[in-house]
């Protein structure tokens, strides 16, 4: 049977905090895999949107479809389950524990050993926690990079590590959908390069394939390596097209853009 070429359908979504509309009447579909970016300027409902995709937070109407499926009643855990996972815009990891200890955390989910394997920790739990380690040191610490720190507490790395470790952890999960909350924010020039990288390794290469969902305020970035943008502003969808067709938009320039010269040549 064939794939749904619409991997995420959100339609007619809306949430209101205190009286105050965070997103009112949201409509967008994101295509299996693809990069799909959300723009907007400060308090335009991106990290709403996304809290609502991943569970955090339940909105008052509107359905989420993912994979043809309503996942509105279903927990985070849940949705993770089912291969959504994501980083967040203020980084959360366990930062007295170590590199490699918070990516498992991420592989948690896929562990097969009940309480009493665990516990004994011979056999079958022994086994699984090899199957589990190597998956996460074969796929994930080498794609990103970070062999060096494997061992090294996250407290004590550089804020940039740190955002790949909260990528790895996010990408343990074997995603199908991740949706990435302003990754770039806060690197300087190479680690931004090295981050584009990594989501386009992660979109692109045949042993991941994932899908995409990118908040971002690095418009350079968003515009080269996004296959689709759609721009939100005081809770609505302003814009939806290529990156070409966002950028020339006169509504998207007037909101949030700005008069710019050419998007494409501050990554040239």
């Amino acid at each position: 049977m064939p794939q749904k070429t619409m991997l995420l359908q959100i339609e007619d979504l809306r949430i209101a905090f205190g009286g105050v509309s965070a997103l009112a009447g949201v409509s967008l579909e994101v295509k299996r895999g693809e990069i799909f970016s959300l723009i907007g300027p400060n308090g335009a409902g991106k990290t709403v949107l996304l809290n609502c995709i991943s569970g955090l937070y339940k909105p008052q109407a509107g359905r989420i479809l993912y994979d043809g499926n309503d996942i509105r009643s279903l927990s985070p855990h849940r949705r993770a389950y089912l291969g959504i996972s994501r980083t967040f815009q203020k980084i959360e990891l366990f930062r007295g524990m170590t590199v490699l200890d918070n990516i498992r955390l991420g592989r948690h989910i896929h562990m097969k050993t009940g309480l009493l394997d665990g516990a004994i920790y011979i056999g079958r739990a022994s086994r699984e926690e090899v199957k589990q380690r190597e998956f996460i040191e074969r796929e994930i610490i080498d794609l990103l990079e970070i062999a060096h720190i494997r061992d090294k507490v996250v407290g004590m790395l550089a804020y940039g590590l740190q955002k790949r470790v909260e990528l790895a952890r996010a990408l343990a999960l074997n995603p199908t959908l991740i949706l990435l909350d302003e990754p770039m924010a806060g690197l300087n020039l190479e680690e931004t390069e090295d981050m584009a990288r990594f989501i386009l390794d992660i979109n692109e290469a045949e042993r991941w394939r994932v899908t995409c969902v990118l908040v971002e305020h690095d418009m350079g970035v968003v515009m080269d390596i996004s296959n689709r943008v759609a721009v939100l502003n005081f809770g609505e969808k302003i814009a939806e097209g290529s990156p070409q067709e966002v950028q020339a938009d006169p509504a998207v320039i007037k909101a949030y853009l700005g008069e710019v010269e050419d998007l494409y040549a501050t990554r040239r």
